[in-house]
């Protein structure tokens, strides 16, 4: 499998050195030269694999020959070796539980596959490399999780000061070792244009070998299709595909689950459950991607803006196809809150804030489409949005054996404004 660069300036690539990459040099996202198709053994009788087969059978063809089949069997294994339930809530609504990994986040999945590849490809570099990622919340933690202690790699983590929550915090900053955490006095948009910069920067990457560990890396964006699957095994109405919600923020994470519809997985509809700082909705409407400038939420791994994995989506779907297969939900904090507490006291089921977002988007399209069922991506444990969710529970959250060692470490990060030139000379000053 190769992969050209949607912005068609620059050579086609293997997936190894669009994993080592991260973005293309014309400054494009990388997306696969063809789409592979499902087998239809795989989704006609899903329930007799494991979700190790299940992982390996869809992430395959994108790898090629680039990782040896028992190299690749490893990786995937590690991958998912937590659980991903499918929770039922209501008659119509289920919950697919994506926070049971070791940073109670739905990006463990793709962080930890990406790590091992790039462990993989990088065995026998002699130069440091430098992952450098910028971070709304949940995936700098995964991210830092999956690269901690790993030789020869260095770990620089962009996050917005003061937007995200004490736990993601914790988790960003106090590993130590190989992981570092800059702390950026603006929002996550303002850490992701730093982050491309860097990477657009001829002079600042031939001193540094850097890379890429956010959704526009291949290798984060591809195998978070494995848990739609995992959904689908689970799924007890297979007479009917589902539609799924899922809170959509820089888009990776929904794009992966249209990318799996696209080559096979049976789904009925999609919703992009956004808060206010929704683009889909006016795409949808106008034909226009429109980015904005991101406010912080109650959910704030979806505060951007301007997300970069939107035109994958476009890629795989043209305008009208897309308004046909996609809709999206604008959900203000306040609805968010009514529906954490309404979901908790109704059905005993606890959301976090994206979650909730996800869940009233959920609601109020089978309200609009009776007959219809599906369930929620419920991306992050409610643990790490203490506030919100204590407040309208009155109950304290039990903290999961995974955080609770975090709560005594000291944090260890470096502030910087958001100009270039500040980090430049920061990653300079490492070498």
């Amino acid at each position: 499998m190769n992969y050209y660069s949607l912005n068609r300036q620059s050579p086609v690539v293997s997936f190894r050195e669009a994993a080592i990459k991260g973005q293309a040099p014309d400054k494009g996202l990388y997306f696969p030269e063809t789409l592979p198709s499902v087998d239809k053994e795989l989704i006609e009788n899903i329930e007799q694999f494991s979700n190790e087969e299940i992982a390996l059978r869809v992430i395959r063809p994108y790898v090629g020959d680039c990782i040896p089949e028992n190299e690749l069997q490893r990786i995937v294994s590690e991958t998912v070796s937590f659980p991903v339930p499918l929770v039922k809530v209501t008659e119509d609504m289920y919950s697919l539980e994506l926070f049971h990994g070791p940073t109670l986040a739905f990006k463990d999945t793709g962080a930890r596959f990406m790590s091992r590849c790039l462990g993989y490809f990088l065995r026998n570099e002699t130069k440091k490399v430098t992952v450098l990622v910028a971070t709304s919340g949940d995936t700098g933690g995964a991210v830092a999780s999956g690269f901690y202690g790993v030789e020869g790699v260095e770990v620089v983590i962009l996050y917005p000061s003061g937007k995200v929550s004490p736990v993601q915090e914790k988790q960003l900053t106090t590993l130590g070792k190989n992981i570092r955490a800059l702390e950026v006095n603006g929002s996550f948009d303002d850490c992701q244009r730093l982050v491309k910069q860097a990477f657009a920067d001829e002079e600042l990457n031939r001193q540094l070998f850097l890379t890429s560990a956010n959704s526009i890396n291949v290798a984060r964006w591809l195998p978070q299709q494995f848990y739609y699957f995992f959904a689908w095994k689970q799924w007890p109405h297979r007479e009917a595909p589902p539609v799924i919600a899922v809170p959509s923020g820089n888009f990776g994470n929904i794009c992966a689950g249209i990318l799996a519809a696209r080559t096979g997985l049976p789904v009925n509809h999609f919703i992009a459950a956004c808060n206010v700082n929704d683009i889909a909705s006016h795409y949808l409407s106008t034909g226009e991607l429109k980015p904005k400038q991101a406010v912080s939420t109650l959910s704030n791994a979806m505060d951007v803006g301007h997300p970069s994995n939107f035109v994958r989506i476009l890629e795989l779907f043209g305008y009208d196809e897309l308004k046909d297969f996609l809709s999206a939900a604008t959900i203000t904090d306040e609805e968010t809150l009514q529906t954490i507490g309404s979901v908790y006291n109704q059905y005993g089921y606890l959301c976090d804030p994206h979650g909730a977002v996800g869940f009233l988007a959920l609601q109020r399209y089978l309200e609009s489409h009776p007959g219809q069922r599906g369930w929620v991506a419920e991306t992050a444990h409610p643990v790490k949005f203490p506030e919100a969710v204590e407040k309208v529970t009155g109950k304290p959250i039990e903290w999961p054996e995974a955080v609770k060692d975090l709560v005594g470490r000291p944090k260890n990060s470096v502030e910087m404004e958001p100009e270039y030139d500040a980090l430049r000379t920061w990653l300079l000053s490492q070498i």
